[in-house]
């Protein structure tokens, strides 16, 4: 009999449900099972579960085979139809400790997946630990008001959810005693955090709890973000204080006005290059990234000339690049349609975009002083999220300083001080 075996696709929301899930199921007994907790983002993100699925169902023939996550939520159907699955469980389903308890007893659903719109709260998961890992993933926000023409994480993760303040410290907490020295805060839509709790807290002031009744928490980090919704007390913070991650990752999508319309995102082109000036002033090196959709509908050359153009325009150094892919019931899926071949085309100008700016943005580090949080082996990671590999060894979880001496355009080359 062995533990259940998880894998994980998407975001960092589902690694750390991935860990939620695993504690449930563990203390609800199961074994001899492999859940898969699976990303609905793109097409490519589905093909890959039910790849992912069909490889498991062939390494492990005896074991249950469970899916869940945003593409089991969304379309459970297509898991329920496939051979290899035993049951088919939903967002919330799968953070239920009963949800794994009675797998095999009796003639239960194989699908049990509710109405993710009907849930109105999203409660601290506990989560101790993260399993190979040297920072902690900590969720305090779930779900999205908005609807974005192409995004089908709604249906998935239901409306803007908020876990409360006090909650949220006392996990942090929890993942700081247990030797975590860093916190990454995840959400599906982060810069909404607080919006439907009493009070109204924002993230900033959320972030400032952390910081201010956690003294021992040495890195806090965000994940990705909406800028236009970036509040004074989170701008303050970037200013003031240090143990706030210079790095920031935005949801820009495109460099263009009218695709940003038609993709109903809530800010323009300037509004994106004015945070990341405004940043720049209050805590200068900053890093930014972003995630861009190559081949939106109806975008022509000059639309995304002007996406690669935003990449030099506000300084990103991370892009995480998505050929655009119609999800079904989305508006965009509606919309004329750029040839797939272009898409492909377009998404490959994109990172190539996106690997020379990485590479200026190492180089700018070379002969400057950094403190690495330790990864694995003899790898870790600036401040501002720069890889860097070191000589000599240091324990995962550790903070070094190290002086950088070389980079090779992916990687920084460093010495421990």
């Amino acid at each position: 009999m062995t533990a259940p075996e998880i894998i994980t696709f998407g975001c960092r929301l589902n690694a750390y449900e991935s860990e939620a899930i695993r504690a449930r199921a563990v203390s609800a007994g199961l074994q001899d099972a492999v859940i898969v907790n699976t990303c609905a983002v793109t097409g490519e993100a589905v093909r890959q579960s039910r790849q992912a699925i069909r490889k498991a169902r062939r390494a492990r023939p005896e074991a249950r085979i469970i899916v869940t996550g945003c593409a089991a939520q969304s379309e459970p159907d297509t898991y329920a139809a496939m051979p290899e699955v035993d049951f088919v469980l939903g967002n919330q389903e799968k953070l239920d400790a009963d949800s794994y308890a009675d797998f095999g007893i009796g003639a239960l659903e194989r699908v049990r997946v509710n109405d993710i719109f009907s849930v109105r709260e999203t409660a601290a998961q506990l989560v101790d630990s993260f399993d190979g890992r040297a920072r902690a993933f900590l969720q305090v926000q779930n779900g999205c008001d908005h609807r974005c023409t192409f995004c089908i994480i709604p249906y998935g993760r239901g409306n803007s959810r908020s876990v409360p303040m006090g909650a949220a410290v006392e996990e942090a907490r929890r993942l700081v005693e247990n030797g975590f020295g860093e916190i990454v805060l995840t959400g599906v839509d982060l810069t909404s955090y607080g919006a439907d709790l009493p009070g109204r807290p924002t993230l900033g002031q959320l972030c400032g709890k952390l910081l201010k009744l956690i003294p021992e928490l040495a890195r806090l980090r965000l994940s990705s973000i909406d800028s236009i919704e970036a509040d004074p007390d989170l701008m303050r913070l970037i200013a003031e204080e240090e143990r706030l991650a210079p790095h920031f990752h935005l949801s820009a999508q495109s460099g263009d006005d009218m695709i940003l319309k038609r993709m109903k995102r809530r800010h323009s082109r300037k509004d994106t290059i004015a945070f990341c000036e405004a940043v720049r002033r209050i805590r200068p090196g900053a890093a930014f990234g972003a995630d861009l959709i190559a081949g939106f509908p109806t975008e022509t050359e000059r639309m995304f000339d002007n996406t690669l153009k935003l990449v030099d325009d506000a300084g990103f150094a991370y892009l995480h690049v998505f050929p655009f892919s119609p999800r079904a019931r989305t508006p965009a899926a509606r919309m004329p349609q750029v040839p797939k071949p272009v898409i492909k085309q377009r998404a490959a100008q994109l990172r190539a975009k996106g690997a020379l700016a990485l590479d200026a943005r190492l180089r700018s580090l070379v002969g400057t002083e950094q403190t690495l949080l330790v990864e694995k082996d003899n790898v870790g990671r600036t401040a501002c999220f720069a890889q860097a590999r070191f000589a000599g060894s240091a324990p995962a979880g550790a903070f070094v300083r190290a002086r950088v001496h070389d980079s090779t355009g992916t990687q920084l080359i460093a010495e421990l001080r």
